[in-house]
């Protein structure tokens, strides 16, 4: 863990050298697996181990009975956890679990589920970084604790973790549950009326980096134009909901939507070109690309070329 992870105000869990950080145990399997995929055989072989490795470490040790602790203090107290009175789940160490692929798949739907039972709040429109904030634990875990308990990192919604939390109920095929969190943040949805935009404080057609979720900032918005988090939800509504993601010279479509919605339509441009994709669901399901055509020609995958000119893209969804 060092002196802070991805959330730099935890600098005190590990600053003594001993302490290690869960989500960044998840975080490594991760890029070690995506390393791999570029390496020679043999060099990809060896760090495919080490990340199973890696993962079998975290899984044995991290696992607190419905969910991932977030790090281990140097002298191995937790952090995370819900034994403790504070910080009992934070977010990034569940929706990663999911992410790098590494963790139980059982394990880490119910640590998703868990996350959603404690970190998202849709009477505020919130979805929380961990609960209950830092105020007085006797382990000091850094300067996160110098923020008021609800506001920034410490308790409040952090929109760059929540994002993430969106990405993993997609690669779940959960859509209904990755979309429920993007209209969450969708900063247009926070403002309909005077009362939320006196509570919201901030603008209507940015995404905030920060929400405060607690008395009595309950909803106020802060670190508007935080790009990080506004191209991670982007990200999630494009490439993770809609499924439509440029890769190599083609427009890979892998929808991932709640089973409600009919269908949608979506416009793509690159270079010279333009798709109109066109996606119906007529069977409600979330995830399942049945077949696609390009200018009524069917096409044997789910990637299309990108071209000169103006095309039409059909593609139908079923389990």
């Amino acid at each position: 863990m060092g002196e802070g992870d991805w959330n730099d105000g935890m600098n005190r869990v590990g600053s003594e050298g001993r302490g290690e950080s869960v989500w960044l145990g998840w975080f490594l399997c991760a890029a070690m697996n995506r390393f791999a995929t570029l390496c020679a055989p043999q060099e990809a072989r060896a760090w495919r181990d080490r990340a199973a490795a890696l993962g079998a470490k975290v899984e044995a040790c991290a696992w607190d009975g419905a969910w991932y602790v977030r790090a281990f203090h140097d002298d191995g107290s937790l952090v995370g956890s819900a034994k403790e009175r504070e910080c009992r789940i934070d977010s990034i160490a569940q929706s990663w679990a999911v992410l790098s692929g590494a963790a139980d798949e059982q394990r880490a739907r119910l640590a998703l589920r868990s996350a959603g039972e404690w970190l998202v709040r849709e009477e505020d429109r919130l979805v929380l970084l961990l609960t209950p904030p830092f105020d007085s634990t006797p382990h000091n875990p850094g300067y996160i604790r110098a923020y008021p308990p609800g506001v920034r990192e410490n308790g409040g919604q952090y929109s760059h973790a929540a994002t993430w939390l969106g990405f993993a109920h997609a690669a779940l095929g959960d859509g209904e549950g990755a979309e429920r969190i993007f209209r969450l943040l969708n900063p247009a949805l926070r403002t309909s009326t005077a009362a939320e935009a006196e509570r919201y404080r901030t603008e209507p057609y940015v995404l905030a980096g920060d929400i405060c979720g607690a008395p009595p900032w309950v909803g106020r918005g802060g670190w508007t134009w935080y790009t990080g988090a506004a191209g991670w939800a982007f990200r999630l509504g494009v490439e993770a909901i809609l499924g439509l993601r440029k890769e190599a010279g083609a427009l890979c479509i892998d929808p991932c939507i709640p089973p409600s919605w009919k269908g949608f339509e979506a416009w793509v441009r690159a270079g010279d070109g333009e798709l109109h994709v066109v996606v119906e669901n007529p069977g409600g399901v979330s995830r399942g690309v049945a077949s696609v055509t390009l200018d009524g020609t069917p096409l044997r995958a789910n990637r299309v070329p990108l071209a000169p000119g103006k095309h039409e893209v059909r593609v139908w969804l079923s389990a």
